[in-house]
């Protein structure tokens, strides 16, 4: 697809803005689908492109994460096989099954995870008792949430972030770096579904890409350096946007 220059520089900002926000909280594509749709895109174009350029922008934050302590990637292994697995399961299940059920359900859960944060403002400050062993968690819960993120996909950054608060008893900051590497697998398992459907713009892909990993530099960084006080009202920020524009998408039709 040709696009008009001037478009570029609004490409590589608004990867910017989404790597540095996804880096703290997930939610990325909340700002980048609806411009790559925007800008002509065809919808499952813009959502293999998405999924591409946030790959980079995860990769580069996971990254700042893991240099500086606070992935302990024995504990992940089993869940990061299980969400690439469970994810490029999801991605190939899009066009047999039906997501409606989960545009009714996945609100109303995300509205219970802001609400238990809300009331809960030391969630997450320190770490918790451990419920689930490392492979029994991975497993279950990399299966589910990896299989839910290439199938339909709004919030699962929010439902690991509180897995691994709340069941597997990591502290927010951790827990926000886990979800990094989960996200990770289950975007590459759906960009080898889009790819080999050749439902990606790569040259939009790489301009965004670009931004992507500045600003998941620059958002990694920052949440290190502020920990659980900025990551909170970030992570409840997405999450009531999240839920307001399934909402909205529900009742348009």
């Amino acid at each position: 697809m040709h696009l008009n220059p001037w478009m570029y520089p609004l490409l590589f900002l608004t990867g910017l803005a989404a790597g540095f926000v996804d880096a703290i909280a997930g939610g990325g594509g909340l700002i980048t689908v609806p411009v790559l749709l925007a800008v002509g895109l065809d919808s499952k174009v813009a959502l293999g492109t998405n999924k591409l350029q946030s790959s980079c922008g995860t990769a580069l934050a996971l990254r700042h994460y893991a240099r500086s302590g606070w992935v302990d990637w024995p504990d992940l292994r089993v869940g990061l096989v299980a969400s690439f697995v469970g994810a490029l399961m999801g991605a190939l299940a899009v066009n047999r099954l039906d997501s409606a059920f989960l545009r009714g359900v996945v609100p109303i859960l995300l509205l219970a995870i802001a609400g238990y944060t809300l009331v809960s403002p030391r969630l997450g400050s320190d770490p918790g008792p451990r419920r689930l062993s490392p492979m029994v968690f991975g497993l279950g819960f990399g299966s589910l949430l990896g299989f839910y993120d290439g199938f339909f996909g709004p919030g699962t950054g929010s439902f690991w972030t509180m897995a691994c608060v709340g069941v597997f008893g990591l502290d927010l900051l951790r827990a926000t770096a886990a979800t990094k590497a989960m996200n990770l697998m289950s975007n590459l398992a759906s960009v080898v579904v889009f790819a080999w459907a050749g439902k990606i713009d790569y040259g939009v892909a790489l301009v965004m890409a670009a931004g992507q990993m500045i600003g998941g530099r620059l958002g990694s960084g920052l949440a290190v350096r502020r920990g659980a006080r900025l990551i909170r009202p970030v992570f409840l920020a997405v999450v009531f946007a999240i839920t307001a524009r399934l909402l909205w998408q529900r009742f348009r039709g």
